[in-house]
């Protein structure tokens, strides 16, 4: 299959994804009606109250007819009105998408850059930076994010106040504030990612590097910065960019916790907070801008890995 049907397939796929996980959501969250009710109005509400808000908020029809009426509505672009404050989903939602994007885009940045800069001074420089970078990726894997943020706030917010322990500068209001707000969650976002990137990057390196294509060109009298920079790394980005864009999809369930820890204003902590009133059309309406941002991502590494190693076509 030549590349533009892999990339057709690929993207297919990912599309279907757009309707598998709001529908899973929908239906997750619309089989307790009564529920999502006692959570809008308390415990102490009437059933005559809980009646009457179950009607005005349709949640007494059948539960394919309410799913089938909010797909067709969403195919248009309306996602709904959020059941506490009465506006629509896109008006709380849009604002706080580009928080969420600048955190978790800035993470998978930030881990992807830095990982294959490590991986590649772990294959290349000996024993000592790989032992490094074991213990360091032992501690990532180990060490939860919310952990990792506390410290940083601990520590780089408050013992030595460089950057902002907590809230969020818009960049319209300020870039250079911006930038500082995002520092420590990002870092916090994008440490186990880093280790991750660096492990599999080092260890493709060691492949590419010992292989016999590379002992060919060694004998021709290529370089062994050539060999490493030009041959190995671009055998080597394929896989690299395929476990980012695994490690990319974890980052974005990991951006509500750090978006909570943080303060920030943006998708993760608009979730939990809207999951806690029971705002199911808010709810829903996150889980399709995830959906949204997943199948962007993947695209846009389905065409990096091609382009950079094309025996991935």
């Amino acid at each position: 299959m030549n590349f533009l049907g892999t990339l057709a397939s690929r993207t297919l796929g990912s599309l279907a994804l757009l309707i598998v996980v709001p529908t899973i959501t929908f239906f997750i969250q619309g089989l307790s009606p009564s529920n999502v009710v006692k959570g809008l109005l308390g415990l102490d509400a009437t059933p005559a109250q809980i009646a009457d808000l179950n009607h005005r908020l349709g949640l007494d029809q059948p539960l394919m007819l309410r799913y089938a009426r909010w797909l067709a509505n969403a195919a248009t672009g309306d996602l709904g009105t959020s059941y506490t404050n009465h506006q629509s989903v896109q008006q709380i939602l849009a604002p706080r998408l580009s928080v969420s994007l600048s955190l978790i885009l800035g993470a998978l940045a930030v881990f992807t850059i830095a990982g294959v800069v490590v991986g590649v001074m772990s294959a290349t420089q000996g024993r000592v930076v790989g032992r490094v970078l074991d213990v360091v990726s032992t501690i990532g894997v180990a060490a939860p994010n919310f952990w990792l943020a506390v410290i940083l706030i601990a520590l780089f917010g408050v013992a030595l106040p460089i950057f902002p322990a907590t809230g969020y500068v818009f960049f319209s209001d300020s870039p250079r504030l911006w930038l500082l707000s995002l520092v420590l969650p990002v870092v916090a976002l994008a440490f186990a990612g880093i280790t991750a990137v660096a492990k599999q990057t080092r260890d493709q390196m060691m492949l590419a590097i010992h292989s016999p294509w590379a002992r060919t060109l060694r004998a021709n009298g290529a370089s062994e910065v050539s060999i490493v920079y030009k041959h190995a790394l671009r055998n080597a980005a394929a896989p690299v960019i395929t476990i980012a864009g695994t490690i990319f999809v974890g980052a974005l369930s990991g951006s509500v916790v750090i978006e909570n820890i943080f303060v920030l204003p943006g998708l993760g902590s608009q979730s939990l907070a809207s999951a806690l009133q029971a705002d199911l059309p808010v709810v829903q309406g996150i889980a399709v801008y995830f959906t949204i941002i997943v199948v962007v991502v993947n695209v846009v590494i389905d065409i990096a890995a091609a382009i950079l190693n094309p025996k991935v076509r």
